[in-house]
C-alpha cells in the first residue's frame, strides 16, 4: 500500500468518478484505476460501487475513507513540520476564495504578505463559495476565504478580521433624491442576483427578509463584474461589495445609494478543515488577515468585535426572491 494509492482512493470519493477524479489529481484514467485495483486487491474489498456515469463508497470504503484521510493528513503534517524547521523562510499555500475575496480583496493583501515572507509561494483558487467550501472538504486548498458560510462538521472558522458592507449599486443617472431609496421603491426595480450557492446572494437575501423587502429577479448572473456591466447598461439594479466597485464609483460608471432600514455588513471567513492541522504558512497567513482586517466606513465598533468571535451561522430559510409561475 503507497500513499498515492490512498491520494487517489479519497480522490475518487470525494469527486465520486474516476474521470473527475483523475483530473483533479493530474493523472490518466487508467493509471488511477489501476492505484484503486492494487488497493483493493491488497485490502481484499470491494471500496467502491460502481455506477453508470458515477461511483459511491461501499461500507468497507466508508469505514477506510476516515483511516485514509488520517495518513494522508499526518504525514503532510510531518511535511510541514520538516519545513518549519526553516521558520518562515520557504513554504507553500493554496488558498481558496470566493468570487469577491478572492478578485476584490486578496490579491493586494497577498502582495504584501509575500513582501513580509518573500519565500512562501501561494496559489490562489476562486469560485463560488459553495464550490470553495467542497475544496476545503476536499483538502484541494489549505484554508479559504469566503463571505460567510455554515460550518460543516470537520471545518472550523480560524478568522474573521475582514469586514464587508454590501451597497446597492445603480446607474450614474439613476433618478432618485438625497442618495436613499425606500423600501417600497426597491421592491419595484429590477433586481439583478448571484447565482445559488454565491455568499453575496445569500448575505443580500437575509437581509432583504429582515427588512420585509420582496424583490422580483430581473436576472441571474454568475460573476460580480458581470453583474457591475449589467447595471451600467440599464438592465436593473444590484447589491454588491463595496470592495467591487470603487473603481466604478470613484470614476463615475456607477453610483451606491442607500437603503432606508437596510445595512448589510458581514465577514469574510476564513476556514479550514480541522481534520488538515494548519501549517505554519497557513497560520501566518491567517494571522496576517486578521491582523489587517479593514473595517467599514460606519463608526460603529460593533462589526469589528464580533469579526473576532468566529460563529456558526445559520441556515437560509425561505428566500425573499419572487419567482414568476410558469405559463
Amino acid at each position: 500500500m503507497t500513499i498515492r494509492q490512498l491520494e487517489v482512493f479519497l480522490a475518487i470519493a470525494h469527486a465520486q468518478s474516476f474521470s473527475r477524479a483523475a483530473e483533479r489529481i493530474h493523472l490518466s484514467q487508467p493509471t488511477l484505476s489501476e492505484h484503486m485495483k492494487q488497493l483493493e486487491e491488497e485490502l481484499d474489498v470491494q471500496l467502491f460501487v460502481r455506477h453508470s456515469r458515477s461511483v459511491s463508497l461501499t461500507e468497507a470504503g466508508r469505514v477506510f475513507e476516515d483511516y485514509a484521510t488520517r495518513v494522508v493528513a499526518t504525514l503532510a503534517a510531518g511535511k510541514n513540520a520538516i519545513a518549519e524547521l526553516d521558520g518562515l523562510e520557504r513554504g507553500s499555500l493554496v488558498v481558496g476564495a470566493s468570487t469577491t475575496p478572492g478578485t476584490y480583496v486578496l490579491p493586494a493583501r497577498i502582495a504584501r504578505f509575500r513582501e513580509q515572507y518573500p519565500g512562501i509561494t501561494i496559489a490562489l483558487q476562486i469560485g463560488n463559495s459553495r464550490s470553495v467550501e467542497e475544496r476545503v472538504r476536499d483538502g484541494e486548498v489549505d484554508i479559504a476565504v469566503i463571505g460567510g458560510h455554515l460550518l460543516g462538521p470537520s471545518e472550523r472558522c480560524v478568522a474573521a478580521g475582514i469586514v464587508d458592507e454590501l451597497q446597492l449599486i445603480v446607474p450614474p443617472n439613476y433618478p432618485v433624491k438625497n442618495g436613499t431609496l425606500a423600501p417600497e421603491r426597491l421592491a419595484r426595480e429590477r433586481v439583478l442576483i448571484r447565482e445559488e450557492g454565491s455568499a453575496t446572494r445569500q448575505a443580500t437575501e437575509r437581509a432583504l427578509r429582515h427588512a420585509g423587502v420582496t424583490v422580483q429577479p430581473a436576472m441571474e448572473l454568475d460573476h460580480t463584474e458581470t453583474i457591475k456591466r449589467a447595471v451600467m447598461a440599464g438592465l436593473g439594479v444590484a447589491f454588491v461589495s463595496r470592495h467591487a466597485v470603487e473603481d466604478e464609483i470613484a470614476s463615475g460608471r456607477l453610483r451606491t445609494l442607500a437603503v432606508q432600514r437596510m445595512k448589510i455588513q458581514r465577514h469574510f471567513h476564513v476556514i479550514h478543515d480541522e481534520r488538515r492541522p494548519l501549517s505554519a504558512s497557513a497560520r501566518a497567513f491567517t494571522a496576517f488577515l486578521e491582523a489587517n482586517g479593514q473595517a467599514p466606513a460606519s463608526s460603529s465598533t460593533e462589526p469589528q468585535r464580533r469579526a473576532r468571535r468566529p460563529r456558526r451561522l445559520a441556515l437560509r430559510p425561505e428566500s425573499p426572491f419572487r419567482t414568476r409561475a410558469a405559463r
